[in-house]
C-alpha cells in the first residue's frame, strides 16, 4: 500500500511539473516582452531562480538535518544533469544556438566557480589521493563557512552585472504581443508553486523508493535527488525550446548551473560547514569536464545540434553507470 500511495505521489508529482513549467515559461517569456528584455536574461534570472528552487530546499533541509552527503551531491548531479540531459534533450527537438555572450561570461563562470570550489575544499594531494580512493566515503576536504558566504557575495555580483546589462541593452526589434503584466506576475508565482510542489512530491517518492533498496546518501543524491530536483529545469527547457524560446532554455540549463553553484551550495555551507568525500571529489572533477566539453560543442558548428545532443544523453547514461559502480 505504501509503495502505490508513492508511485500515486510520482505521478502527481509530474503532472504539477509538466503544468507548472508550462505556466511559468508563458508568463516569463510575455513578462520578457512587456520590459523588452532579452528571453536569455530572463532564463538566466527569474526561470533558473524559480527552477532552482527545489534544489535549494532540499540542500538547505539536508544542510540543517546533517545529511551533509545529499546536500552536496545533489548540487553535482544536477549541474550534471543540467549541462547533459536538459540541454541535450532540448537538442533532441531542434538545434540549440547558444549567444557569445553566454560562451564568453557564464560558461567561462561555471568552470572558475566550479574549479574555486575544488581548490578551496579540497587540497590537491588529497584530491589525488581521491581519484584512486578505494573508499569513496573517505573524507578529502570541507566546504567552509567563509567559503559559502565568498559564493553567496560573488552571487550577488553577478545578478547585478545581469541587471545592469539588461537595462543597457534592451531588446529594440518588433515582438509578438505580451499577455498583461498582472496576468505574467500571476502565472509566475503559480507557475513556481506547481513546480516546486511537484518536485518536492518526486524527490520523496524517489527517495523513498531508492532507500529501500539501499542506495547510498551519496548515490541518492548524485542520482535520484539530483534528477527529481532537476526536473523542472528539463521540462521548462523542453517547453520553452518547443515554443521557440531557445534563448531562455539555454539561460534556464546554464544559469540554474551557476545559482547550484554558488547561491545554493554557499547557503548550505554558509548554514553548517561540511566535508567533502572521495566521491564527491570525483563528481567536481566531473562537472568541470562536462562544462568544457557542452561549452565546446554549444561554440562549435551552429551549437548543439541533435548528434551531440545523443552524445551528450549517452555521457550522463555513462556517468550515472559510473557513479553505481564505484
Amino acid at each position: 500500500m505504501t509503495i502505490l500511495l508513492y508511485i500515486f505521489l510520482l505521478l502527481v508529482g509530474f503532472v504539477c511539473l509538466i503544468k507548472g513549467a508550462d505556466l511559468f515559461v508563458e508568463g516569463s517569456s510575455s513578462m520578457a516582452r512587456n520590459f523588452r528584455v532579452p528571453g536569455v536574461v530572463i532564463g538566466l534570472t527569474i526561470v533558473a531562480m524559480g527552477t532552482s528552487a527545489p534544489e535549494l530546499a532540499v540542500s538547505t533541509s539536508a544542510a540543517i538535518s546533517g545529511s551533509n552527503e545529499i546536500a552536496l551531491s545533489n548540487v553535482l548531479g544536477s549541474n550534471i544533469f543540467n549541462l547533459l540531459v536538459v540541454l541535450g534533450f532540448c537538442a533532441l527537438f531542434r538545434t540549440v544556438p547558444v549567444e557569445k555572450m553566454i560562451l564568453k561570461r557564464d560558461f567561462p563562470l561555471c568552470i572558475i566557480v566550479s574549479l574555486a570550489i575544488l581548490l578551496c575544499s579540497c587540497e590537491a594531494g588529497l584530491i589525488r589521493q581521491s581519484l584512486s580512493a578505494k573508499d569513496m566515503t573517505a573524507e578529502v576536504g570541507k566546504l567552509h563557512r567563509w567559503l559559502g558566504i565568498a559564493l553567496l557575495v560573488f552571487f550577488v555580483i553577478y545578478i547585478i552585472v545581469l541587471i545592469v546589462e539588461a537595462r543597457k541593452n534592451p531588446v529594440t526589434e518588433e515582438q509578438e504581443a505580451a499577455m498583461p503584466l498582472w496576468k505574467c506576475l500571476l502565472l509566475i508565482p503559480v507557475g513556481i508553486a506547481m513546480i516546486v510542489a511537484g518536485g518536492e512530491a518526486v524527490v520523496r517518492s524517489a527517495k523513498f523508493i531508492a532507500a529501500a533498496a539501499g542506495m547510498s546518501e551519496t548515490l541518492i543524491g548524485l542520482t535520484i535527488v539530483a534528477v527529481g530536483t532537476s526536473l523542472p529545469e528539463l521540462v521548462t527547457s523542453i517547453v520553452a525550446a518547443r515554443k521557440g524560446e531557445v534563448g531562455m532554455a539555454v539561460g534556464n540549463a546554464v544559469g540554474s548551473s551557476i545559482f547550484n553553484a554558488m547561491l545554493i551550495l554557499g547557503v548550505s555551507s554558509a548554514i553548517h560547514p561540511f566535508g567533502v568525500n572521495a566521491a564527491s571529489a570525483c563528481d567536481m572533477i566531473i562537472v568541470i569536464g562536462v562544462t568544457i566539453l557542452t561549452m565546446i560543442f554549444s561554440a562549435t558548428g551552429k551549437g548543439i545540434s541533435r548528434p551531440k545532443g545523443v552524445i551528450m544523453l549517452l555521457l550522463y547514461v555513462a556517468d550515472v553507470v559510473y557513479a553505481a559502480l564505484r
